[in-house]
């Protein structure tokens, strides 16, 4: 299983931190552009347990990807957690925990997550999805540091 964790310090308070990352909507807002981020299904303004989320994404040579996710956990304006059901990882589980701080919001993501097919899995991850899933959430720091300026 592999590991990626990401803590950023957000100038806003938690009630409008909280607010924009658990509304779905705005999940392509800190997506690259290059995946081609696209929600498929109708979502609400605001997340609960249970929510499931369809869309695509197209991360490797503009191929289309389907990924189903579930909102798993949620504790308002303190963490969720969502699980891949159907996507290209065998494994995907990304929390993100909020914490108020002097000043404004720690924002912590952990995603854990395994890759398919065995060996190949494992390569592939080493070739580049490690590097991809890095850059991504690298851009996200940077495009919420211009969303909430320090």
């Amino acid at each position: 299983m592999y590991q990626l964790k990401r803590t950023q310090f957000i100038k806003t308070d938690l009630k409008t931190c909280w607010n924009f990352f658990s509304a779905p909507a705005n999940l392509h807002v800190i997506t690259p552009d290059y995946i081609d981020f696209r929600v498929l299904t109708a979502v609400p303004d605001e997340m609960y347990e249970g929510l499931i989320i369809r869309y695509t994404i197209r991360p490797i040579l503009r191929i289309p990807l389907g990924w189903i996710s579930e909102i798993k956990a949620l504790r308002n304006e303190d963490y969720f957690i969502d699980e891949q059901r159907q996507g290209p990882y065998k494994l995907w589980h990304h929390e993100h925990h909020f914490k108020e701080v002097e000043g404004g919001v720690e924002m912590t993501d952990i995603i854990s997550y395994r890759m398919p097919l065995g060996f190949i899995g494992r390569f592939v991850h080493w070739l580049f999805i490690r590097k991809q899933l890095e850059g991504i959430f690298d851009y996200r720091i940077k495009k919420v540091t211009e969303l909430f300026p320090l």
